[in-house]
């Protein structure tokens, strides 16, 4: 787990960003996926599975595509703050939304199509192959069942770190608390030297 993740979950909980409501920290680089219940306590941690491009914003008009229509440049999952909830879906009934404008949401892993072998890429040691799908977020149905689709039941708010895009620009108020803290450290080292 990175330390960006431990201080963004920190800083969620100590600015109540999330407003009461759970909240998921989604590292697309380690491919991981932390839930927290509304009181900041983590309830579980799993692997996930990303888009397929590396990128950090949707396409215009990309909800309004069928997945094979998606082409691959565009199979990103966004980064950003996102606020989510259950809701109906065209073609695969009610999902946990992430980001409706988008079209990204967070469901188990198909096993439709064995040759994109994804619950052994869940299972794999390290995130390198964890990027197969569309831009949608895959979890264990385990995960699913156990932790996101009980914590999320009423909603809750999605904080999906870039691949490439500055902290400053994706969490603007995280990354300035960020500063604020680094700042005050100093002027506390140097007020205990003297």
């Amino acid at each position: 787990m990175s330390a960006t993740v431990i201080e963004l979950a920190g800083w969620v909980v100590a600015s109540n960003d999330s407003q009461g409501y759970p909240f998921a920290v989604i590292d697309k680089a380690a491919a991981q996926i932390l839930v927290f219940g509304g009181d900041g306590r983590l309830r579980g941690a799993a692997p996930g599975l990303f888009g397929s491009a590396v990128g950090d914003h949707a396409a215009p008009g990309i909800a309004g595509l069928a997945l094979r229509e998606i082409p691959g440049r565009d199979r990103t999952t966004p980064a950003g703050r996102f606020v989510g909830g259950f809701g109906p879906s065209l073609d695969a009934g009610r999902v946990l939304w992430v980001d409706y404008d988008s079209a990204v949401s967070i469901h188990p892993t198909a096993t439709g199509v064995p040759s994109e072998r994804r619950p052994e890429r869940l299972a794999s040691p390290t995130p390198d192959d964890n990027r197969i799908s569309h831009g949608c977020i895959n979890v264990s149905p385990d995960f699913y069942e156990d932790v996101v689709s009980p914590t999320f039941q009423r909603g809750g708010v999605f904080y999906v770190l870039p691949d490439e895009a500055p902290l400053e620009e994706t969490f603007p108020e995280f990354a300035q608390s960020l500063e604020s803290s680094d700042g005050d450290d100093g002027r506390h080292a140097e007020t205990a030297s003297h």
